[in-house]
């Protein structure tokens, strides 16, 4: 049996990356963008779970955690803080706070949703992830034709989105960190396909796209773009003229994703 989760959390790429493993795992996602937002969602939907980031732009998850626990019809409520604070006594801090625990960012999408389901009754646990189309998602395992997937971006939580999408449909992913260390990466390992993000700290995902079509064993690598910003129909005509296969808006449905990869793979075997 599933359960409500209400994830309290700024970052729309962390509250995307958390929102996707709650729901893979079977379980009803309800988000909120701040503190306040979140206590009204809770008094409102009355979820088995709140998982709250610690740093919100309105009122802290300090704060969040003394209001919830001083309502009578919210105080029962788990409470989980998901933090990037890693100094000595945050922990005993945030359960003096009233928290029931909590998880150091970044999180792990491999453990992350077993580690929160320890704070639901047992029977709320679901213990292994369905896809959204209601299907048993396939265990972890290496793809039937081998392909390996380099996913490149400067931000982890995007990294890690990417695997957790990837990696239980059978693709081995490769992640790099910019464009160097992709580009090497690149060369090392042998690729089915990458996918860069276009705006990075070093080098964007135009120049990684541009080197990887100069260099003749990287060429026929099909290559996709992916962004959070907005797109405009120029950008897109610029990715695809140095030679996209594909240029990605985020947030993006995983199925949409996956979809989008599966289909530039089989356009590199008709090749």
């Amino acid at each position: 049996m599933s359960a409500r989760v209400l994830i309290i959390e700024d970052n729309p790429a962390n509250l995307e990356l958390m929102t996707y493993l709650f729901s893979a795992f079977g379980h009803t996602v309800l988000a909120a963008e701040n503190g306040h937002q979140g206590l009204q969602t809770a008094g409102r939907e009355q979820p088995e779970l709140i998982i709250c980031d610690v740093q919100l732009p309105d009122i802290d998850g300090f704060e969040v955690a003394r209001r919830l626990r001083t309502d009578p019809a919210l105080r029962s409520i788990p409470l989980v803080a998901v933090t990037a604070l890693a100094m000595v006594g945050d922990r005993d801090r945030m359960l003096a706070a009233g928290f029931d625990g909590y998880v150091a960012k970044p999180i792990d999408p491999e453990t992350f949703v077993n580690k929160m389901e320890v704070f639901l009754s047992p029977e709320k646990h679901t213990g292994t992830p369905v896809s959204f189309g209601g299907q048993t998602t396939p265990a972890r395992q290496e793809s039937p034709q081998g392909q390996t997937i380099l996913a490149v971006d400067n931000l982890q939580v995007n990294l890690d989105l990417a695997t957790s999408i990837l990696t239980p449909s059978g693709y081995k992913v490769v992640t790099a960190h910019g464009m160097t260390e992709g580009l090497a990466l690149a060369r090392k390992s042998s690729c089915d396909l990458i996918l860069s993000d276009v705006c990075m700290s070093e080098g964007s995902g135009y120049d990684f796209l541009q080197a990887v079509r100069a260099d003749p064993k990287l060429r026929p690598v099909p290559f996709v773009l992916i962004t959070s910003t907005l797109m405009t129909d120029a950008d897109r005509a610029k990715g695809l003229a140095l030679g996209a296969a594909r240029y990605l808006l985020r947030p993006i449905e995983p199925e949409v994703l996956l979809a989008e990869i599966k289909a530039c793979l089989c356009e590199k075997g008709t090749n």
